[in-house]
């Protein structure tokens, strides 16, 4: 793909996998469109990438957990009269441990931002990207999402909805110009399992964001539908599928089990 000059929107761009997308595509000649909580980290972000590369760098806070947050970006969006070429999906989070003990608040905001607006923002821009016959869209999904996952239930549900959704829209895009891929990162070097609540969710060697990011644009360029990031890892989700699923749930449990169970 040629990135100059095209507009990308990120979500979650304040800090781990979605600033180093900002990174790169910022490196390609990319304007972007910056979107999380946190306006000053996505400030200083903007500031950084527009004096390095000299690219239009449009910062956007926002709580995408929020009911309607999506409407409300995507009307943010087009008063700044910006077109969007490029959608990475990267906003979300993970919650650790059994539902039994869990914030049904703290649910329902996963549920919402790994889901709802994931899906708003990207049934709004794949249809636009359509009707102009060029765009593409990367959806952050996970490992997570190619098996149930005792103690990680909701998120792995979250990712696995990601993945069929992304898989299904890259066939429906393929004759109207819109690329369209899941990402599928193992355990990587962000803050994810600080805001999960703990490392004990975290499988096998962390990974880099510049791996990851590495991962997703050939990728997207090869016009694969979805991209696990790491060898060991597409091992992992490739036997996750053909193995009885009674053993993969009780080597899942055993592996992300917190240690206070063990």
């Amino acid at each position: 793909m040629d990135y100059r000059d095209k507009t990308a929107l990120i979500t979650g761009a304040s800090g781990g996998i979605g600033a180093e997308f900002a990174h790169t595509l910022a490196a390609e000649g990319s304007h972007l469109i910056l979107v999380a909580r946190s306006e000053d980290k996505l400030a200083a972000l903007a500031d950084e990438l527009a004096a390095r590369h000299g690219i239009r760098v449009e910062v956007i806070p926002a709580d995408l957990s929020l009911p309607g947050a999506a409407e409300t970006l995507i009307t943010e969006v087009d008063k700044r009269d910006l077109t969007v070429d490029m959608l990475i999906n990267n906003a979300g989070f993970g919650t650790h441990g059994d539902l039994v003990d869990a914030d049904p608040g703290r649910i329902s905001d996963e549920v919402a931002l790994n889901v709802a607006t994931l899906t708003d923002l990207t049934t709004v821009y794949f249809q636009r990207m359509a009707h102009r016959g060029v765009g593409a869209i990367v959806n952050v999904a996970s490992t997570a999402g190619f098996q149930p996952i005792p103690h990680m239930a909701v998120y792995g549900a979250t990712k696995a909805y990601v993945l069929s959704l992304s898989e299904a829209l890259w066939w429906e895009g393929r004759q109207l110009g819109v690329k369209v891929l899941a990402l599928c990162p193992g355990a990587t070097d962000t803050d994810f399992f600080d805001v999960a609540g703990s490392a004990d969710a975290a499988v096998g060697a962390r990974r880099t964001t510049r791996q990851v990011v590495d991962t997703a644009l050939r990728a997207l360029d090869g016009g694969k539908p979805s991209v696990v990031d790491g060898v060991p890892n597409r091992i992992m989700a490739a036997s996750n599928r053909f193995a009885p699923r009674r053993l993969v749930l009780a080597i899942t449990e055993r592996a992300v089990r917190p240690r206070r169970r063990a």
